[in-house]
């Protein structure tokens, strides 16, 4: 087929030989089939912020570290320099992501690079060797769906271990191969300690899979791993290697307001008073 302009410099730069086929168009990405020597990958081209559908991505931005102080002001202020930081920074948002999933053990494509807005990838395939179907063009046996809801599970719990939130997780960014679901789209992927959107996104990332799954085996709609994941991670006893349950028990004790007021007051108080000694030391000063 006809090289994509932006796959290109690419083919120039002999970190891929030649394009195959386009395999998916995406909201943030076409994603197409390439050749690296021996080797059949995956070359995701992301699209422009112009042409990018994805919605509410000053929500998922939220929380993640520029080092570099003058790209963080320009991106601030939005100029076209800043915009063009932005973009560097969405984009490398995924490849960063997979390589720590990786090595967290989680089940992510394993990353090549990024090179000018297109990440080079793994191309996850069958058993056939054909290229691994999205879980939702996959039928399961009751089994299956809970044995693989499981896994995912284990999978967001162990993202959430290194602290990201994928943020966007449905049977559409999910490949399933002969050991399993394999996690896939992350350019969106949410730091889970400086985003307070973290916990919302991780409940609706829970909540998606199980109701796609409890369509095979409804019994998984009464699970409650989000809650449970939560609570490890706000516990700080995070274990990749935990067996989760899927139950969790509410606490019902109530917040006790009247003490948390009176805790306020007293701090406020001492910290009154220390101002005021330090005021009648510099009078005694004068």
């Amino acid at each position: 087929m006809k090289t994509p302009k932006r796959i290109q410099p690419l083919i120039e730069d002999g970190l891929v030989d030649e394009v195959l086929s386009q395999l998916m168009s995406g909201k943030e990405a076409t994603v197409y089939v390439v050749r690296r020597g021996d080797e059949i990958i995956c070359a995701k081209v992301y699209k422009d912020a112009a042409q990018r559908s994805f919605k509410q991505a000053v929500t998922y931005n939220e929380g993640r570290k520029v080092r570099n102080s003058r790209r963080a002001r320009a991106m601030e202020k939005g100029s076209k320099f800043g915009r063009k930081q932005q973009e560097e920074v969405w984009q490398n948002a995924e490849v960063d992501a997979l390589y720590k999933l990786a090595d967290a053990g989680v089940r992510v494509p394993e990353p090549y690079g990024c090179f000018d807005g297109v990440l080079l990838m793994e191309l996850m395939t069958d058993e056939e060797g054909s290229v691994a179907p999205r879980l939702n063009d996959v039928s399961l046996t009751a089994e299956q769906a809970k044995e693989d809801h499981t896994l995912v599970m284990q999978n967001v719990m162990r993202m959430l271990s290194v602290g990201i939130v994928h943020g966007d997780l449905s049977e559409f960014n999910v490949l399933v191969d002969e050991c399993g679901p394999i996690i896939i789209d992350l350019p969106q992927a949410v730091d889970a300690a400086g985003n307070n959107n973290a916990h919302a996104m991780l409940t609706r990332d829970v909540d998606n899979m199980t109701n796609y799954y409890g369509q095979f085996a409804p019994e998984l709609l009464e699970t409650q791993y989000a809650k449970e994941i939560w609570a490890m991670y706000e516990e700080g006893n995070m274990d990749p290697d935990f067996e989760l349950t899927g139950k969790f028990e509410e606490s019902n004790e109530s917040a006790d307001v009247d003490s948390v007021i009176a805790e306020i007051k007293a701090a406020m108080v001492e910290e009154e008073e220390r101002l005021e000694r330090i005021r009648d030391a510099e009078e005694i000063d004068e």
